[in-house]
């Protein structure tokens, strides 16, 4: 069964709160089936500390003003900004910084779940852009 369409659209209004912010390589995995604790898991990145935790805050800010004053069950990682988990129930918002991001690769645990549509504004800031553009540029070295 996939994601419910109201986690969706939470999740991609998240993903253009941390567009807005500059956060880079967007992503959102539809992980109902592996998973069943959750139906989206998301991750942004940010290029340091004060950016991850303000990228943090605008998300929640934008699901509790959009989305019916929602508000996570748990958030970890406030205090020392590498990694910032918003645990909403039905969805789950990583944002992370470069460094940790790289380490963890947490995409990696998910590749094989189908890939959410964000519907951003600035779409060279998804993940699957920066993918896509890293493919060209392989095929275009192996030419």
């Amino acid at each position: 069964m996939p994601a419910l369409q109201t986690s969706i659209d939470d999740i991609r209004i998240a993903a253009a709160a941390a567009d807005r912010m500059k956060a880079a390589d967007i992503v959102a995995f539809d992980v109902t089936v592996p998973l069943g604790i959750t139906d989206i898991m998301m991750v942004a990145t940010a290029s340091n500390e004060r950016q991850v935790l303000a990228v943090a805050e605008e998300i929640e800010r934008d699901l509790y003003l959009k989305c019916g004053k929602r508000q996570p069950r748990e958030r970890e990682g406030l205090t020392e900004g590498q990694w910032v988990l918003l645990d909403y129930g039905d969805y789950v918002i990583h944002v992370m910084h470069e460094e940790s991001r790289k380490f963890y690769n947490l995409e990696r645990l998910w590749r094989d779940c189908p890939q959410i549509d964000l519907q951003l504004e600035h779409p060279e800031t998804s993940a699957s852009a920066a993918s896509d553009e890293s493919d060209e540029s392989a095929d275009s070295i192996e030419a």
